[in-house]
């Protein structure tokens, strides 16, 4: 293609672009109201990012009714499988910034920056969720990585939170280099960086297999330092204690979501080929069984390590790597039905996972600790909270009647559907379902069961709290009852741009 035709097809990818040009505008306006607005009236600031983030949906929703089709020169596409996962980034970014606005943690600080690397970091995870080529895919993990790293250690006074910055800082600049070594021996394998010319030319030539599967792994470390898999974990436990909690609740769902959307399209688009409802893998590639080797070896190191854990915000930590497990499983059946299954478990995760962080920010500000055994009593000393937070730790579960149980189904019927050299990993995944009722038994247990040792007052909970509990908790409940809405909304999203 030539300079005249890639200018002409970038000045007609603007069109498409219109999302991610309402997120950039946003972060402008944010930068120049925290130099002009005084302090005591940066609240303004928070109000004008959640009203961007609103804008940026409406963008979402229009680009629906468009035709799929790939942008700059075929470095990025527009999807419904892309649309999809940026409602769900769109939705994990507005909730965040209302946890924000009554933080205790964020409180008596200029906040302009904080929500400039908030929505920066959305709109790297709207990158995440288009990207086609393998330059775009490594810029987009980066853009997330370093806004992520900061947000991390944003409390620079607090010791913690400027330790889990650094340690979030080494381990993404180790696994980037990974990634980008990986991306170096699969260029040098097939001459381009578009996934889907990678799969052409994988699929009709035979390159070095040993090579391409060394290519493959390091690649894949990339995309599993960002959804916390083991073994590239490590920085999650210890960052997630750390940062601020709306931003350890933002960087479970949001970022998450992102790296599942990335490995999804790199694995089915450039490593398969497409067959009616279903993808073979190219080159005989044998990465879904290291996908289902990670999904196992995630869901039971994270279960088996939170069941020891006392600071509840790094038990959720420990649960948000099992919930990875969870949903790696429906990206190893290489069938329509198992990216189902996973799209529809990251939405019901983002309920779940989002009003549990919730219910510890607001119990964090009344109670002032993070600790499994000062939960105790507080089913009667804060009902609604609590319940709402039973709620979400039998969600996570899977008990029916939640939106965990039909998440968890959907994952079970799509490995079981997808032949018996899988019902091994279904059986790992139901023992761990059955551990991580322990742990979660164990919160249950404290607010419910046990009492405080001194005689303690109700808790003044705000009623701003108890609405965007509710706002978590009722869906939750919904969608363990009628899930169709959700399920045709994931159905219809689950096409990827599968050709040049």
């Amino acid at each position: 293609m030539d300079f005249s035709a890639q200018l002409q097809d970038n000045l007609a990818s603007i069109n498409y672009f219109l999302p991610e040009f309402v997120l950039a505008g946003v972060m402008i306006l944010l930068m120049i109201g925290d130099m002009l607005l005084k302090r005591e009236r940066t609240p303004y600031l928070a109000l004008a990012a959640l009203l961007g983030v609103v804008v940026a949906l409406a963008a979402v929703l229009s680009q629906y009714s468009l035709p799929d089709r790939l942008l700059f020169n075929n470095m990025m596409v527009l999807d419904r499988f892309s649309l999809f996962f940026k409602l769900l980034f769109i939705a994990s970014t507005g909730m965040v910034i209302l946890l924000s606005m009554s933080s205790v943690e964020l409180s008596g600080r200029g906040v302009g920056e904080y929500f400039v690397l908030l929505i920066a970091t959305t709109l790297g995870m709207f990158w995440m969720a288009s990207s086609t080529n393998l330059v775009t895919i490594f810029i987009s993990i980066e853009t997330v990585s370093i806004s992520s790293f900061a947000l991390a250690a944003y409390l620079k006074n607090v010791k913690r939170s400027s330790e889990a910055g650094l340690k979030y800082a080494i381990y993404g600049g180790f696994s980037s280099g990974l990634m980008l070594y990986g991306i170096s021996l699969l260029y040098g394998l097939t001459g381009t960086l578009n996934i889907y010319e990678i799969s052409q030319i994988l699929a009709n030539g035979s390159p070095e297999k040993l090579t391409l599967f060394i290519s493959l792994l390091l690649i894949t470390a990339g995309f599993g330092y960002k959804i916390a898999a083991v073994p590239f974990h490590f920085w999650a436990p210890d960052v997630y204690e750390g940062a601020p909690t709306p931003i350890t609740a933002f960087l479970s769902v949001g970022p998450k979501a992102a790296g599942f959307a990335l490995l999804l399209r790199f694995f089915m688009s450039g490593l398969s080929t497409s067959v009616g409802d279903a993808w073979l893998t190219v080159a005989n590639s044998n990465w879904p069984q290291v996908l289902a080797a990670i999904a196992a070896l995630t869901m039971t190191l994270g279960n088996l390590i939170a069941i020891v854990q006392n600071n509840i915000k790094r038990l959720l930590a420990y649960s948000s790597i099992a919930h990875a497990g969870y949903a790696l499983m429906g990206a190893v059946v290489l069938t329509k039905d198992g990216m189902f299954a996973t799209m529809f478990y990251l939405v019901v995760y983002y309920l779940m996972n989002l009003g549990a962080f919730l219910v510890v920010i607001i119990f964090q500000q009344l109670i002032g600790s993070e600790r499994v055994q000062d939960y105790r009593g507080l089913g009667f000393r804060a009902p609604a909270v609590a319940v709402a937070m039973t709620i979400f730790l039998f969600s996570l579960t899977g008990i029916p009647l939640t939106a965990g149980f039909i998440g968890k189904f959907y994952l079970f019927a799509a490995l079981i559907k997808g032949g018996s050299e899988y019902y091994w990993l279904a059986i790992v995944a139901g023992l761990n379902s059955v551990v991580s009722l322990y742990y979660y038994a164990r919160i249950i247990k404290a607010m419910w069961l046990e009492t405080a040792d001194t005689e303690l007052a109700p808790l003044p909970v705000s009623i701003p709290a108890v609405v965007m509990v509710l706002v978590l908790a009722i869906p939750t409940i919904i969608l363990g009852l009628y899930w169709a809405p959700l399920s045709e909304l994931t159905n219809y999203s689950v096409k990827l741009f599968s050709s040049l």
